[in-house]
């Protein structure tokens, strides 16, 4: 039986390791050839705060998606470098048959600390990757959506805080309500050319990232305690990250055709941690 993305080909960012591997190999496994972007290196300003992707871990994921059947166009970017994302998508969508079908744009980083705590330079670049870049991402790639004629789905990865504001956050809160805002104006202006889009906003996800910003504003609650609590959810009993793959099924949703009616939808998977 055919998968639900045969013939289709979706680009995503942030594509070497966590997320954004999960959704290229769930992807692939339905079918979908995979334009694959990271930026495999540290950023300076997260250096001892977690680990950065390398050219490895994206070499990892073109191993997993290829495993499937699937074909993969891989490359070093940062979504911060509009031209350099346009040089990829063009190779890739010229070697995968000229199509583009599907956007993910989940390139994304956080910094816990208290509002009085950032430097100047840790707020310009979550700005910069997390609201610019997803700009920049769908910016570089829904022209050559629009060109190929099939519609297509463009989901933008935010966050429970990008619904929800939580403490310790402050960079990252406001970049990610930024990209809830911005799934909502592409989903006005590109449904014209039959394409929808949508954002998704993850609960805590194990994954580097999610483990560390999770875990970190733990040592942040003493200065001004029971702000956490704004962070909880129903899954009671259950871990308290959840698989990436919980998010990856969620967007094959979105990309695939049985979700032809859905745009401009906020999707929460976070075991109910916005409902309240």
């Amino acid at each position: 039986m055919a998968g639900r993305m045969e013939g289709k080909v979706a680009f995503i960012t942030g594509a070497a390791r966590g997320q954004g591997r999960s959704h290229a190999v769930r992807l692939a496994e339905e079918g979908a050839d995979i334009i694959a972007v990271d930026i495999c290196e540290t950023i300076p300003q997260l250096e001892g705060y977690y680990p950065g992707t390398t050219e490895d871990d994206l070499a990892e994921t073109v191993k997993l998606v290829e495993k499937t059947g699937r074909r993969i166009v891989a490359e070093k970017a940062d979504v911060r470098d509009i031209a350099r994302l346009e040089q990829v998508v063009k190779q890739g969508v010229a070697t995968l048959g000229g199509r583009l079908d599907a956007i993910i744009a989940n390139a994304g980083i956080a910094i816990g600390n208290h509002w009085h705590g950032y430097s100047q330079d840790e707020w310009q670049v979550t700005i910069d990757i997390n609201l610019t870049g997803v700009w920049n991402t769908v910016r570089a790639s829904a022209p050559a959506m629009v060109d190929a004629g099939n519609g297509g789905s463009i989901v933008l990865v935010s966050s429970t805080n990008g619904m929800k504001a939580g403490p310790f956050a402050a960079p990252y809160n406001a970049s990610k309500a930024g990209v809830t805002a911005l799934a909502k104006t592409f989903a006005m202006e590109l449904a014209d050319h039959g394409i929808r889009a949508n954002s998704i906003h993850p609960g805590p996800v194990d994954t580097p990232l999610g483990n560390r910003a999770g875990g970190g504003i733990q040592e942040l609650d003493a200065e001004n305690p029971g702000l956490l609590a704004m962070y909880s959810n129903w899954k009671k009993g259950n871990p308290a990250f959840m698989d990436p793959l919980e998010i990856s099924n969620a967007i094959l949703y979105l990309v695939s055709d049985e979700s032809t009616w859905t745009t401009g939808l906020a999707m929460a998977v976070d075991g109910g941690t916005t409902v309240y």
